[in-house]
């Protein structure tokens, strides 16, 4: 068994790397001695993110260019993983995120507001809605089924990225969280499908951390105080404050490594207590 956290060698794919978490989470790997490609569906930031990486490191890393929603450029991408590095040992499923057009502006239909409906569930526009979802848990979905061939009975780690949105959905955000619940749903379900194979699938929830999909609902955009929306989720936390990207580097390394050889199909919260808190 390696050390926690020892991913020498290993071959790591990460989906959304050019992403706040996915940056983190890129340097975490890096320093644990994996062979890293990361994935971007924009090739200029993906240049730029893979050259930063190996200038900080000093180790190769590899971009490669692909929509997680296109199985044919995912495809192309594993190829270019295989010639470069060879099979893949560990998938991370970073990519997605939430859009104004799949949130609501009211947190609740009441009679006071019940005569502007585009405001509540009502107005929600569905291909904004659709985008939200498809990227979260198709997104998710579709790199598993084709970078996981590599790892059948050599073994292999997947990690999904979920959300606390899907033990507890939030108002306003109903895409989000549905595709989230999907997520947990989707990690059991293939955790036990690849269970004889030698293939462990996990995921972290994080809880609250800021990034650029969610600010506008966290602060105020002209006095970059707290909205009342994040004065709630910090007084439902009890440790008090957004998580840092870098609380989840622990986490992440175990699930990935062969300290946790005998764990698949777990969803593991990192939030603060957020999951744990009754609000009394």
């Amino acid at each position: 068994m390696n050390s926690l956290g020892d991913l020498t060698g290993k071959v790591c794919v990460l989906t959304g790397g050019c992403g706040v978490f996915g940056n983190v989470f890129a340097t975490a790997l890096l320093n644990a001695g994996a062979k890293l490609a990361i994935m971007d569906y924009k090739q200029g930031r993906c240049d730029q993110c893979a050259q930063n990486l190996a200038k900080k490191s000093g180790a190769p890393v590899l971009c490669v260019v692909a929509n997680v929603l296109d199985k044919e450029g995912l495809t192309v991408a594993k190829k270019q993983v295989n010639d470069e590095f060879g099979k893949v040992d560990i998938l991370i499923n970073g990519a997605g995120g939430n859009a104004p057009t799949a949130t609501t502006k009211n947190e609740f239909l009441t009679n006071e507001n019940i005569n502007n409906l585009s405001d509540s569930f009502f107005g929600l526009d569905i291909e904004g809605f659709r985008s939200v979802f498809d990227l979260n848990f198709l997104g998710t979905v579709l790199p598993s089924m084709v970078f996981a061939e590599d790892m059948i009975n050599r073994g292999g780690s997947i990690l999904n990225i979920s959300s606390m949105n899907a033990f507890k959905p939030l108002t306003k955000i109903p895409a989000y969280s549905a595709a989230k619940a999907s997520v947990n749903n989707f990690t059991e379900w293939l955790a036990t499908h690849f269970a004889k194979v030698n293939v462990r699938v996990n995921a972290i929830a994080p809880g609250f951390f800021v990034t650029n999909q969610n600010r506008f609902l966290l602060f105020d955009e002209k006095t970059n105080e707290l909205s009342e929306r994040g004065q709630k989720i910090i007084n439902g936390t009890p440790m008090g404050r957004f998580g840092d990207p870098e609380d989840l580097i622990s986490t992440l390394l175990y699930l990935l490594s062969d300290s946790s050889n005998f764990v698949t199909g777990v969803v593991i919260p990192v939030d603060g207590g957020f999951n744990a808190y009754s609000g009394v």
